[in-house]
C-alpha cells in the first residue's frame, strides 16, 4: 500500500463501517491522515476506528444517515470539533437491493435519498468547510451503474448516474477555489454488501464471468483509487468518474 505523505491532514468517510469504506478509512491512515468514520451502524463504525488505532493511526466515530441533512451537519462539525480541520472527504455511504421494487414510492424514494441526496448534502457541507481551510479533495462513490444502464434497477441506476452528474458540478463550482471533486465507479467488489449472493457458488461464476479479469475486486483496490484521487499525485484530476471494474464496461 503507497504511503501518500498526508500526515497532518483529515479525511472523512461515510459508510465507514466495513467493506469499501473501512478499507478506504485503513488506507488514509495508512497514508498519515486523522480519520473521522461515520456510519449508521454503530459498531460497525467504531471497529474500524479501533483498528485504525491499532495500527497506530488517530480516527474517530460519528452515526450519521447522510439522508438528514441535520446528522450530516454534525458530522462534518464533529470533524472539525475532533481533528480541526478537514482535508478530504469520501462519500461512499450508500444502498444497493437488487431484489426490490424499486418502483415503488418507497423503494425509490430511499434510494434516491441516501445515494444521491446523501451525496448532494455531504457535498454541500464539506465543501463549506474546505472553502475555509483554502481547498480540499471529495470523493463520491458512483458505480458502473452510473455510466452504464441496468434494466433491473431504476433507483440505483438514476441515483448511480446522478452521482457522476454531481460530481461534475462540484468539479466546475469549486475548481478556482482548490477543491477538487471526483468519483469512482467500481464493478462488483467482494464486499458484505454483496456477500449474500456471491456465498451460491453458481451466482459467484456468474458474477465473476461479468468481468474480462474473470474475479470480483476487493475493496482495498477501491480504497487505493479514492486515496489516490485525493492525494497531491492527482492534482490536476477533477470532474473525473473514475472506473474500476475489471473491464466490465469495456464490452
Amino acid at each position: 500500500m503507497i504511503n501518500y505523505g498526508m500526515d497532518g491532514k483529515v479525511a472523512l468517510v461515510t459508510g465507514g463501517g466495513g467493506g469499501i469504506g473501512r478499507a478506504t478509512a485503513l488506507a488514509f491512515a495508512h497514508s498519515g491522515a486523522a480519520v473521522l468514520v461515520s456510519d449508521v451502524h454503530d459498531g460497525n463504525g467504531t471497529e474500524t476506528v479501533a483498528l485504525i488505532e491499532a495500527q497506530g493511526g488517530k480516527a474517530a466515530f460519528q452515526h450519521c444517515d447522510v439522508s438528514d441533512g441535520d446528522q450530516v451537519k454534525a458530522m462534518v462539525a464533529a470533524a472539525l470539533k475532533t481533528f480541526g480541520r478537514l482535508d478530504y472527504a469520501f462519500n461512499n455511504a450508500g444502498i444497493n437491493r437488487p431484489g426490490a421494487d424499486e418502483y415503488e414510492d418507497e423503494n425509490w424514494d430511499l434510494s434516491i435519498g441516501i445515494n444521491l441526496t446523501g451525496v448532494m448534502l455531504c457535498m454541500r457541507e464539506e465543501a463549506e468547510v474546505m472553502l475555509q481551510n483554502g481547498g480540499g479533495a471529495i470523493v463520491n462513490t458512483a458505480s458502473i451503474n452510473g455510466l452504464v444502464g441496468n434494466g433491473g434497477q431504476p433507483a440505483y441506476t438514476a441515483s448511480k448516474h446522478g452521482v457522476v452528474g454531481l460530481t461534475r458540478h462540484g468539479a466546475l463550482r469549486w475548481a478556482k477555489n482548490g477543491i477538487r471533486v471526483n468519483a469512482v465507479c467500481p464493478g462488483v467488489i467482494d464486499t458484505p454488501m454483496s456477500a449474500e449472493a456471491a456465498a451460491d457458488p453458481a451466482v459467484r461464476q456468474i458474477i465473476e464471468g461479468m468481468t474480462p479479469m474473470g474475479r470480483m475486486g476487493e475493496a482495498s483496490e477501491i480504497a487505493a483509487a479514492v486515496v489516490w484521487l485525493c492525494s497531491n499525485e492527482a492534482s490536476f484530476v477533477t470532474g473525473l468518474p473514475l472506473v474500476v471494474d475489471g473491464g466490465a464496461t469495456v464490452f
